[in-house]
């Protein structure tokens, strides 16, 4: 048989174990150093949720109604079709995801887990990981779209839309193939020495690849705001007025929320790249970090939707429509029209109408 045969042959062989439910048991029982009673005792466990689970199960049901009150509001609001509004609708949108990912993930864990074949495992793993990463990548492309709109105000109002519908798209097409690697053939099925500690069937130079790949999004987001930061403060005459140190704050909080949620999960993430189970026990702990992670999903609305009075007025509006608030005949939110802006807004709008006419109709600074 040829070479090229062989690797045919390898290849189908290895996608053929996808399907076979002894493989799970096997990665998790040496990648996670079970004894056999361990394994068993995992296996035979109730099914029942841990008060954890519960605890996360409520946050993130949590994550997917904020995140839905986002995108009605959205899309309720002529006021917000706008390419800033549909960034953050998408960003919306793939907190959602990632909440009801990691929902479907919690309850197909436990001795669930033992009850799956691998490319179910795989698909469990996979969503939680594309809805997380879109959800990174998202604050990564509005970062980049308000960098744009800044320093290249001559081309903003001509290829807007295009530039919004490429780098939405860029942003799911990099995340779906980031989270799909691993069922692509990216796994460690033919090389249990190199399986992740945490995610059994993962490979640990993939582990290393994502979490190198969210340090430079990172990074990136810290350089991009810091450079819109200067660039407004030094057009403004009074720099140390509130509007700028507003933005300041805005960034900052966008940047503290970000580093303090996904730290400690890329932390244990390095660690299990070159830690096993057994000297490092902290990587029991993963499923919490990942939880703390996925907090960051029900921050993003508070930061970059509730700091816009236009926004906070929208969802009393659909609150108040849908009866969940009691508001008074006289003052109903769903019959307010929006016209204040906040602190915020009305710091773009100074920097934007002093400097980039072109601009004017831009009312959100992220």
């Amino acid at each position: 048989m040829t070479p090229c045969l062989n690797a045919v042959a390898m290849r189908n062989t290895k996608y053929q174990q996808y399907y076979n439910r002894t493989v799970i048991e096997v990665h998790y029982r040496l990648a996670k150093n079970l004894s056999q009673e361990e394994l068993e005792l995992r296996k035979h466990s109730e099914a029942g949720l841990s008060s954890l689970s519960v605890f996360f199960v409520i946050i993130c049901s949590i994550i997917i109604l904020e995140n839905l009150l986002v995108l009605i509001a959205v899309f309720r609001n002529k006021k917000f079709h706008s390419a800033m509004f549909f960034f953050i609708g998408n960003l919306a949108f793939s907190d959602l995801l990632a909440g009801s990912a990691y929902i479907a993930n919690i309850f197909l864990s436990g001795s669930h887990t033992f009850r799956l074949v691998p490319v179910q495992w795989f698909i469990r793993e996979g969503t939680a990981f594309i809805a997380l990463a879109a959800s990174v990548f998202s604050l990564l492309a509005i970062a980049i779209e308000r960098y744009i709109a800044i320093t290249k105000v001559k081309v903003y109002g001509s290829n807007k839309t295009c530039r919004m519908f490429v780098l939405i798209g860029t942003c799911w097409l990099m995340s779906v193939v980031l989270g799909g690697l691993p069922i692509m053939g990216w796994n460690c099925m033919e090389a249990l020495h190199e399986c992740s500690a945490v995610l059994p069937l993962y490979s640990t130079r993939y582990i290393f690849f994502v979490v190198t790949i969210f340090s430079i999004i990172l990074l990136s987001i810290v350089v991009l705001y810091v450079r819109i930061y200067l660039i407004v403060r030094s057009s403004h005459q009074e720099a140390a007025s509130s509007p700028a140190y507003a933005l300041l704050k805005t960034v900052t909080i966008v940047l503290g929320v970000f580093i303090v949620c996904w730290l400690p999960a890329f932390t244990v993430l390095l660690l299990d790249t070159s830690c096993g189970m057994a000297s490092c026990p902290v990587l029991s702990l993963a499923d919490v970090f990942f939880g703390f992670a996925t907090l960051n999903s029900a921050l993003n609305p508070l930061i970059y939707t509730l700091r816009s009075k236009d926004m906070r007025r929208e969802f009393l509006r659909v609150l108040c429509c849908w009866g969940v608030l009691r508001c008074g005949q006289a003052a109903h939110p769903c019959m307010l029209p929006l016209k204040s802006t906040s602190s915020m807004e009305q710091c773009t709008n100074k920097h934007e109408q002093q400097a980039m006419p072109i601009m004017q109709d831009c009312t959100t600074c992220v």
